[in-house]
């Protein structure tokens, strides 16, 4: 069968690559280039047309895809052109507006408000911005956050989308993680056109200035508010219940448990929460079913469903993978009007290639690319072949009792139907005439169930098999559970969402009735939850691996796609060359699943890197033979005392385990915490649970939650504990290590405080790093007081307590004498880290001062004498540091995610 929408599609997306490359992004700008690129397309569209006419059908549509492969460059190109001049972060790089202080923005929100777990957002597409006093015109878009203490927007001020709006608020640009292999929050908001970020203090500080007209588009978001509303109402009393129910229905994930979150990405099940095809196909076929059982002519049973579609598209929003499903739907049931059977393959190119038009850049988001890996799977494999080993079979079963129909099927589907039939005749032979036919039908039942089981199984299994390289690669996580999860999460799926929607229409016009119908559903959920749970629990089903090689993965996929091939060329033709593929891929998978390369370190050298945590700590050593100590692990700023701000990001996930996984780790030797306030325990969670740890070390034993928590989750992972403190030592290959701080107590029942840090200090041949922590002047006078300066000096200082004034006293930083000083804190924190007093204490020391707010990770290399740096954003000074020069760095990776 040919596929030219498949031809076309992967020539559109093969240019776009090709433009996403840093040879073209150099050039993307120009108008020339870009216009050589529409010029060489239009050629090629000619010649196209020229070798048709003359009937070189071969040779006209390699031009063909020439042309298109020139349209996706060009749309690439197109795709990242410069910000305009008045868009707000072109502003603020121009110094026109000063984003450091307060200013007031004026805009249009773009939809309703959205509800947080802990308070509301709002987004606002800007129109100006007052600085100095003077209004100027900006473009892009803010997101506010507003904490809820009790106090809402005053009745009569409730904000609709379109409302236009100022707002007096500090706005920053999104906070992210400066290190290697982490997430890029802030390209990720960009994309969703949020380009900063801001917080209200106070409902009096948001101002409706003029209420939006009423369209159409104002109704949907009004629409999607209210059947969320009724989501909280409904399940009122069962908050899980109605967080999964928001997230499946709505596409608002906001209030499912991060654990419960968790689970499903464990099972290979998360897409159950992640509205697409899985959910807009339910719908189709449920609107498509009742069309035709209330006999609708097929028309006007195809405009409904279009026309619903059209509405369920616009309550869960215009996201990639709905607007993916949706179009595919749609091409289906349009084929149907024509009483044609549209290839599964074709309809998914056609829709790929609409969302690439409309925005080529989405090529590189990884929901594009799984939802199109995922659609690839099922009708390139599992549906091909089940064409050829099941569904002849299932397809025999249908009038089964019909001798004529036998012809109609191939002859072992028809020997199949003959042997049935005469079971069948057997047993009924057998039985009084009155039950006769009970037990064929029973069979038939029964052959049928399991034909539609394995089916579904092979479905699975292929999407899990598929999938593998892109979820390893992207979410380092290797599942074996999925095949058997989605047995239920399917078909549970397939139930929820029909009967989910039905029960909030059913709620709004008749509440008492919606209460008995979210009662049933909230069994079928809680099943849903229980079937995850059960198997996330079992540990050996799921587990984190490093980022594959990319040769592993291409040669993953290139075996894939040759497979896909194999399966439409006859049988005589393809089994040698699909049984060779197939051998491929079992082997580039156990690859990707057991990733048996070893960790990327410099061999023969100490390496420390202090990772941008945000306002926390994070750092990780290397040995000269590879054994490794991760010190704290960061923990994301939970808001001030009666303030708190719960949910927030988790940097032992996101940070600290992609940046190891970026370098090949899987194995931690030592684990040390520093001490147990949330910004460095708070991360540590994670690394426990995503690595294979060897031991744990902790300083002083505090009355601490967090810590007993991270104490039990040791235990139970049969980590073994240790308990350091001043005057212990340890070695790492020939690394010297010594702690210097605290003494020796029994605070098990005080709480944590910064002068409980563990305080390492780290030899290597003639290179010495001084890892402090926390600690702070009663600490440093205390090892001032026990130690001579020798004792103290060190080439790198991680500053104490992310640079605050009350550590770093001048006659510490007199002993230690660094020429390197690393400052680790959080971009804007709301200490105000690090002190201005320490950074003129710091330059008065003549110390190269490196700071993870601005430059991102910090790695230190030593080989015993010298001492080289780098920085994950460009460094301030370009040089290697010498065994008698003063401290200056090299650039890592010049202007990157500046």
């Amino acid at each position: 069968m040919k596929l030219p929408a498949v031809a076309f599609t992967t020539a559109f997306g093969l240019g776009i690559a090709c433009g996403l490359t840093n040879a073209i992004e150099n050039l993307a700008g120009s108008p020339v280039f870009v216009g050589v690129i529409f010029a060489g397309a239009a050629a090629s569209l000619l010649i196209g047309f020229v070798l048709s006419y003359f009937q070189k059908v071969m040779a006209a549509g390699l031009a063909s895809m020439a042309c298109w492969a020139l349209l996706g460059l060009a749309g690439a190109c197109l795709g990242q052109q410069p910000r305009r001049a008045d868009h707000i972060v072109s502003l603020a790089s121009a110094g026109k507006i000063n984003l450091k202080t307060p200013l007031r923005y004026f805009g249009r929100l773009r939809d309703e408000p959205e509800k947080l777990p802990w308070g509301a957002s709002y987004d606002i597409e800007l129109s100006g911005v007052d600085a100095e006093g003077v209004r100027v015109p900006a473009t892009g878009g803010l997101r506010v956050s507003f904490a809820r203490t009790g106090k809402e927007l005053a009745e009569g001020r409730v904000l609709h989308a379109g409302d236009s709006v100022a707002m007096l608020t500090r706005a920053k640009l999104p906070p992210f993680y400066r290190d290697e292999g982490a997430f890029d929050r802030r390209a990720y908001l960009a994309e969703q056109g949020v380009d900063v970020v801001g917080t209200l203090r106070a409902p009096e500080l948001l101002e409706l200035i003029a209420p939006a007209r009423l369209s159409f588009s104002g109704l949907v978001a009004r629409g999607r508010r209210r059947l969320r509303e009724e989501v909280d109402e409904l399940w009122a009393g069962d908050t899980k219940v109605a967080g999964v129910v928001r997230a499946m229905l709505l596409g608002d994930r906001n209030f499912v448990d991060r654990d419960e979150a968790k689970d499903f990405q464990k099972t290979g099940a998360f897409h159950v929460l992640v509205v697409a095809g899985l959910h807009v196909g339910a719908i189709a076929v449920v609107l498509f079913w009742v069309g035709r059982k209330l006999r609708v002519a097929r028309v006007f049973s195809v405009l409904l469903t279009l026309v619903l579609l059209l509405a369920y598209v616009g309550v869960v929003e215009q996201r990639a993978p709905v607007l993916r499903a949706a179009l595919m739907a749609a091409i289906v049931v349009v084929g149907g009007v024509f009483f044609r059977r549209l290839e599964l393959l074709n309809s998914a190119a056609l829709a790929a290639l609409v969302l690439l038009v409309a925005r080529p850049l989405a090529l590189r988001d990884s929901s594009f690319q799984l939802s199109f890996l995922a659609l690839g799977c099922i009708a390139g494999v599992a549906i091909p072949w089940l064409e050829r080993t099941v569904q002849p079979y299932a397809r025999a079963l249908r009038g089964w009792r019909d001798v004529t129909r036998d012809v109609a099927h191939e002859p072992r589907p028809t020997q199949f139907r003959i042997d049935v039939r005469s079971l069948a005749q057997v047993m009924e032979a057998r039985l009084p005439a009155r039950i006769a036919t009970i037990p064929g039908t029973l069979m038939i039942g029964g052959l049928g169930l399991s034909f539609r089981v394995w089916e579904l199984f092979v479905l699975t299994l292929a999407l899990q098999v598929g999938m593998m390289p892109l979820l390893a690669s992207g979410f380092h996580r290797i599942t074996f559970a999925g095949p058997f999860v989605n047995f239920a999460a399917v078909p549970l799926t397939a139930v929820i969402v029909p009967l989910g929607f039905f029960t909030l229409i059913i709620g709004l016009l008749l509440p008492a009735v919606g209460k008995v119908l979210a009662a049933v559903l909230s069994w079928v959920v809680l099943a849903l939850l229980h079937v995850v749970q059960r198997f996330a629990e079992v540990q050996k089903f799921s587990y984190r691996i490093p980022e594959p090689p990319l040769w592993v993965v291409v040669t993953f996929l290139v075996a894939l796609v040759g497979i896909m091939l194999c399966l439409r060329v006859e049988a005589s033709r393809r089994r040698i060359v699909l049984r060779c593929l197939i051998g491929t891929l079992a082997v580039s998978g156990a690859i990707i699943a057991v990733c048996p390369f070893a960790a990327r370190h410099a061999a023969g050298a100490l390496e420390v890197s202090v990772l941008d945590v945000g306002q926390g700590d994070s750092l990780f050593v290397v040995s000269p033979g590879g054994k490794t100590l991760l010190i704290d692990g960061g923990g994301a700023f939970g808001g001030f005392p009666g303030q708190e701000q719960p949910r927030g990001s988790d940097p032992g996930e996101e940070a600290v385990s992609p940046y190891l996984w970026s370098r090949g780790f899987k194995k931690i030797d030592v684990v040390a915490l520093t001490h147990a306030h949330q910004d460095h325990l708070g991360g540590l969670s994670a690394i426990l649970e995503n690595f294979r740890v060897g031991q744990l070390w902790i300083g002083r034993e505090v009355k601490s939650v967090a810590l007993a928590k991270l104490e039990s989750l040791a235990r139970e992972k049969h980590i073994p504990i240790e308990y350091e403190s001043k005057g212990k030592s340890f070695s790492l290959d020939e690394v010297e290590g010594q702690f210097l701080w605290p003494t020796l107590s029994d605070d098990s029942g005080v709480a944590a405080k910064n002068n409980d840090s563990l305080v390492l200090r780290l030899k290597f041949r003639d290179r010495t790093l001084l890892l402090p922590g926390d600690a702070e002047k009663q600490a440093e006078h205390a090892m001032l007081a026990e130690n001579s300066e020798d004792g103290l000096h060190a080439d790198v200082l991680k500053v104490g307590h992310h640079g605050s004034k009350n550590s770093t006293t001048e006659e510490f930083l007199h002993a230690v004498s660094p020429r390197i000083a690393i400052i680790s804190a959080g971009e804007d924190n709301p200490y105000g880290h690090p002190s201005p007093e320490l950074l003129e204490r710091l330059e008065r020391s003549g110390a190269r001062v490196l700071r993870t707010d601005r430059d991102g990770a910090v790695h230190v290399v030593t080989d015993g004498t010298q001492l080289k740096v780098s920085c994950f954003v460009a460094c301030p000074e370009t040089a290697t540091v010498m065994a008698s020069g003063s401290a200056q760095v090299p650039n890592k990776n010049q202007d990157k995610q500046q």
